[in-house]
């Protein structure tokens, strides 16, 4: 293993960005977000996304010289031209322009379309909170779920986040994805080698399986889906909310991002920025944010949601990642390698 700081990680993902054709402002957005889900252990959104990302901007999946733009707004309403550029300068760009909006009408509906892989989502609201704002976060994926009682992928895997600052004291950072687990980890046990549980994906025939490559060819599950329909309802409202209402591609039709051909996905991204403020007023809103704290706490065990996050975080931003050899290696070939 070897061990990086976050500044030397942020670097060598810029670089490997930038040698496969993403533009400067695209290379540093993207490198932050990775490096950022790596410290908080989330590695399926980490660093090992890179070689994915530069891949699909070699082959033409993802644009790396584009540059987004507010395509038009009405209103608290906006959208956001990703440009089929990596997603993460277009999410930016929407959420500064929500944050001015709800600052000034109260509240702002920001999507993001033509649009590729956004990462971790409550990430992206960090500023918002910072602004001492409340933010949504909703997004659709390439098909990997079926419909309530269907056996072929329709939805994505399609993440919902949430975020609520306090007045002294962490955010609440609330992310998940609609199938029983994110679709990132199938990526992760098959590049360890490893078996996944029964009841996270099923194969190309509908199968269950605890192989994750047959699970990646297949389908995911839906929260819920041995017992309930309302995973996949909940992934058809989000799918609804990110493309009919803002113009991006289904699911379906986007190509996986897990394979390196394909098309530009074109996929969409939805914040929902609250000044509380405007409504209950700030002081009753922290208000009522520290009761509930104060209430779920009264029991041993409760962990406040991103809590283990933001210690991982925090451990990263001193002690530095820890990088096994065969993914430094690859970064730094990466790194070295001229655009195509």
């Amino acid at each position: 293993m070897a061990q990086l700081s976050i500044q030397q990680a942020h670097d060598l993902v810029a670089k490997a960005l930038a040698a496969a054709g993403a533009n400067d402002t695209m290379a540093q957005s993207v490198a932050r977000a990775l490096v950022l889900a790596e410290s908080q252990g989330l590695s399926g959104h980490g660093l090992s996304r890179v070689g994915q990302y530069t891949t699909h901007l070699r082959n033409g999946r993802a644009d790396g010289k584009a540059m987004a733009t507010v395509a038009r707004q009405k209103g608290a309403a906006l959208l956001v031209d990703a440009g089929t550029g990596l997603a993460f300068p277009a999410c930016d760009l929407a959420i500064e322009k929500a944050i001015t909006t709800a600052r000034e009408l109260g509240v702002c509906f920001a999507g993001v379309s033509n649009s590729h892989h956004a990462g971790v989502m409550v990430d992206h609201l960090r500023p918002v909170a910072q602004a001492g704002m409340v933010a949504l976060a909703f997004a659709n994926s390439p098909a990997a779920m079926p419909a309530a009682g269907g056996r072929h992928p329709v939805f994505g895997t399609n993440p919902v986040a949430a975020i609520f600052p306090r007045r002294n004291g962490d955010p609440l950072m609330i992310d998940l994805s609609l199938s029983e687990v994110a679709r990132g980890k199938l990526m992760v046990a098959a590049k360890a080698g490893q078996s996944i549980p029964l009841g996270w994906a099923v194969d190309a025939d509908g199968e269950p399986t605890t192989d994750p490559h047959k699970g990646m060819m297949g389908s995911m599950l839906p929260v819920g889906a041995a017992t309930s329909p309302k995973g996949a309802m909940l992934a058809l409202m989000v799918e609804l909310l990110v493309t009919a209402v803002i113009g991006a591609q289904f699911g379906f039709e986007a190509s996986s991002f897990f394979v390196d051909e394909g098309n530009q996905p074109r996929i969409g991204q939805a914040f929902i920025v609250i000044d509380p403020g405007a409504l209950a007023g700030t002081d009753a809103y922290y208000e009522r944010m520290e009761t509930v704290i104060a209430e779920m706490l009264r029991d041993d065990g409760v962990r406040l949601a991103g809590a283990r996050r933001l210690a991982l975080e925090r451990t990263a931003a001193r002690d530095g990642l820890q990088v096994a050899d065969a993914m430094l290696a690859q970064l730094e070939k990466l790194a070295q390698a001229a655009a195509g």
